[in-house]
């Protein structure tokens, strides 16, 4: 059964690229088509690190333990629309040029946070494998990981500093991010207060003398 909804959930992640391309062929991707993939495959990438982020704490509340087998292919997804946002920007719209990417770069802070954002995504892309979590070490592979918190608060920090005017669309993403890192920070805090709100027996007292 997992197997067909992973199948299903695969063709659902990639359904976001199928109607880009559809819009492409007809011929419908508006007045500037390259700021209609960018500003696409850049919604995808936050959309999909969300989900990703989301899949602990959906898992945790809800009991649905499976939830965990389509973490790794959500994460994979990120990064692949995170790639294509990125692909977009050096080759469709600077055609490669190393020149202007380098002075866009020094020039607009939202490009540099961007980058930042999606190349913490990199590690994780590749260490994505069972092999990579043995070689490692769980608790190594679980704090590299981590770094997909920084990815997407800059993720997040890169929309809102792009779009200047109308801003509903990056602050709504943003308060997704900040209630499911804080999910995690409650998470951390509350075994940690259960604990020190334990009385300790230090002795042990005779039941009679």
């Amino acid at each position: 059964m997992i197997r067909w909804i992973k199948v299903a959930v695969f063709v659902a992640c990639l359904t976001p690229l199928g109607m880009l391309a559809w819009h492409a062929y007809t011929q419908n991707l508006g007045a500037n088509p390259i700021e209609k993939i960018t500003h696409s495959t850049g919604d995808w990438t936050l959309r999909f690190l969300l989900i990703t982020l989301s899949i602990t704490p959906a898992r945790k509340l809800l009991g649905v333990s499976s939830l965990i087998k389509f973490r790794r292919m959500l994460g994979l997804y990120a990064f692949f629309y995170g790639f294509l946002h990125f692909s977009t920007y050096i080759w469709l719209d600077k055609f490669f040029n190393l020149h202007e990417m380098i002075a866009d770069i020094q020039k607009r802070k939202f490009i540099t946070i961007g980058l930042t954002a999606f190349t913490l995504l990199i590690p994780l892309a590749i260490t994505s494998t069972a092999g990579w979590i043995r070689r490692l070490g769980g608790k190594n592979w679980q704090r590299l990981h981590r770094l997909i918190y920084i990815s997407a608060i800059c993720g997040v920090i890169h929309y809102l500093w792009l779009v200047k005017a109308d801003i509903r669309k990056p602050l709504e993403y943003g308060a997704i991010l900040a209630v499911l890192l804080s999910y995690r920070v409650v998470a951390w805090i509350l075994p940690k207060f259960r604990k020190r709100n334990i009385p300790l027996i230090t002795r042990a007292q005779p039941l009679a003398e």
